[in-house]
């Protein structure tokens, strides 16, 4: 029986190897006999703009790279902020259409495309945008349009700020899993959701002041592009005056209540095209194949980029993931290349690893010592992201950044209630009064625990005193706005965690103006594995992705949010500093 069970998963073994090769031949010949395909831009042309993947800040493969974007599943923000900028100047593109959207991307990163957007449109353009529903972000992304359009039975979302924030205790008291929780800092609420059932006040506090600011910011920006005034825009989300497409148009949140081929006659109208003459529609896709290779600055000195994206684990690192090993390897480069005069390090992370946030900072430090060191912050750089971050000589945020949240903790899993419900007893046996720590199945001694505080509160005062000789602020000052505690990136301005707000450009040209430089280019940091590359070094990978989508599909988005938050939480070792569980913002 086992021998025929061997032998069928042999079979199908090869087959499946088999079934890569035909799929890498296919392809290979597919870029083959598209190798010299260009992208053609025809005068008198729309850009269409849609996201049909989720949006990070970099997506760091070689576009010489034959394989590059075979399996990316992520579209880069630099790259669509590139493209904004070369159709501005483009002759043949004479305006920009934003269609049915639905953004997946962080709100500081949809900021951030909306301030190119506005750019585009000083240069005489116009924007038109279409959807069948809006929801806020998408929305506030479209408001920067001249006109705005949806479907008459379409529906637009606009109701203000919330996030949601599950609570374990009482699941852990019935399971008799628990975790242990060491932490500082008076808002550090990563690790409330084991302690309560409710949320605390100071949460609450933190929170809602956090929403507000960045309610505040989106409602700003609606306000001056829509000419609606902020009152009358939250009287709007107040009383969900946008519900329906013809309160939509009452309130003036959108311009018309049209199906999409009386959409595409006003594209015509705008382009003074008839309508048996064809739309010339280049699509966001196409147009970043063109638009990347064109070079909008150019010098022998350059400015580096070096982007720092993901939660913070001690390791190499990724594409998705900050390790000490990929980011320190990439200032290392940045420093020591004579033609680089500055470096802006692109912050987007939650935090992590005290430990690696250490080591990170580290460089930063060195690299300061020799060549000037901008910080630009994404849609957020919290915790150990604000870390290492802290040591620069200029920190940059957007409005609607989520910073701060300075404190630390720790986690340990114990199942001592759950061993004795079915069962277990666990013996030890040591040579010495501390060789015996901790164990998973006995309750904490305190000895073990005072050691771990001694750990934390110790890695808490490094990380106050890394910020005060960063920021030229007194150990009292940044403890006063510590705590664990959230800011948005105009809370933080107030408060002296960072310099100024703006975008990447901006802190690309403040970096410049530091060393002096007139004209100069830029280099990005560091360069990844293409999605392709990992794909082949680990087949397991694609396995795990196919496994990971059938549960999702099976115990639905909610659960699956649930159970990807335990195990990031399995995941963590060592201190922590990190970005109060994962804000949904809606």
């Amino acid at each position: 029986m086992n021998f025929l069970r061997n032998f069928l998963a042999s079979i199908l073994g090869s087959l499946f190897a088999f079934g890569i090769l035909f799929v890498m031949f296919l392809i290979f010949v597919t870029l083959v006999s598209s190798g010299e395909d260009t992208v053609t831009v025809k005068d008198n042309s729309i850009l269409e703009l849609q996201f049909q993947h989720p949006i990070s800040d970099y997506t760091g493969t070689n576009e010489l790279d034959p394989f590059a974007g075979i399996f990316e599943q992520s579209q880069g923000l630099d790259e669509i902020l590139h493209a904004i900028e070369v159709a501005k100047n483009d002759d043949r593109i004479k305006g920009l259409s934003i269609n049915n959207n639905f953004i997946i991307a962080g709100l500081a990163q949809t900021q951030a495309i909306r301030g190119a957007l506005e750019d585009f449109k000083s240069n005489g353009k116009f924007i038109y945008a279409y959807a069948d529903f809006y929801m806020q972000r998408d929305y506030y992304l479209a408001s920067v349009a001249d006109s705005i359009f949806m479907n008459p039975v379409g529906v637009l979302d606009f109701k203000g700020l919330s996030t949601e924030v599950l609570y374990f205790k009482e699941l852990q008291e019935k399971s008799g899993v628990k975790m242990e929780v060491i932490r500082h800092g008076k808002y550090k609420s990563a690790v409330e959701p084991y302690l309560e059932n409710n949320m605390s006040e100071a949460n609450r506090s933190q929170l809602t002041s956090l929403l507000q600011s960045l309610w505040n910011s989106m409602v700003t920006d609606i306000s001056n592009t829509r000419g609606i005034s902020e009152s009358d825009l939250n009287i709007i989300a107040d009383t969900l005056g946008g519900r329906s497409p013809k309160y939509a148009k009452k309130s003036g949140l959108v311009d018309g209540v049209v199906f999409y081929d009386e959409y595409e006659n006003k594209l015509y109208n705008a382009l003074a095209v008839k309508k048996q003459d064809k739309i010339n529609i280049s699509t966001l896709n196409e147009y970043v194949k063109y638009s990347n290779k064109k070079t909008l600055r150019s010098g022998d000195d350059k400015i580096a980029v070096v982007f720092a994206q993901g939660e913070i684990f001690y390791g190499e690192g990724g594409p998705n993931i900050i390790g000490q090993g990929i980011i320190n390897e990439a200032l290392i480069k940045a420093r020591e290349d004579e033609s680089v005069k500055a470096i802006v390090l692109r912050v987007n992370s939650p935090g992590g690893s005290a430990l690696t946030s250490d080591i990170i900072w580290r460089e930063v430090a060195l690299t300061k010592k020799v060549k000037p060191v901008i910080v630009s912050m994404g849609n957020v750089a919290a915790s150990g992201g604000y870390y290492i971050a802290a040591g620069a000589d200029k920190i940059f945020a957007e409005p609607t950044t989520i910073t701060g949240s300075i404190g630390v903790f720790g986690t340990v899993p114990n199942m001592t209630e759950l061993a004795n419900n079915i069962g277990i007893n666990a013996e030890q046996v040591g040579t010495n009064k501390n060789a015996i720590d901790y164990s998973l199945f006995e309750p904490m001694q305190e000895s073990f625990k005072n050691q771990i505080q001694e750990s934390i509160e110790d890695t808490y005062q490094t990380f106050l005193q890394r910020v005060s000789e960063g920021r030229n602020m007194t150990m009292a000052q940044v403890d006063s706005v510590a705590q664990g505690r959230v800011w948005s990136g105009t809370e933080a301005l107030e408060i002296g965690l960072v310099d100024e707000l703006g975008n990447l450009d901006d802190a690309i040209s403040a970096a410049a103006e530091i060393a002096s430089l007139e004209s100069y280019g830029v280099k990005k940091f560091p360069k990844y594995k293409s999605g392709f590359e990992r794909f082949m070094e680990d087949l397991e990978g694609a396995s795990v992705q196919f496994k990971e989508s059938l549960l999702k599909e099976e115990i639905g988005d909610e659960a699956y949010k649930v159970l990807k938050e335990l195990q990031s939480f399995k995941e963590q070792k060592g201190i922590q500093a990190r970005m109060p569980f994962a804000l949904d913002i809606k």
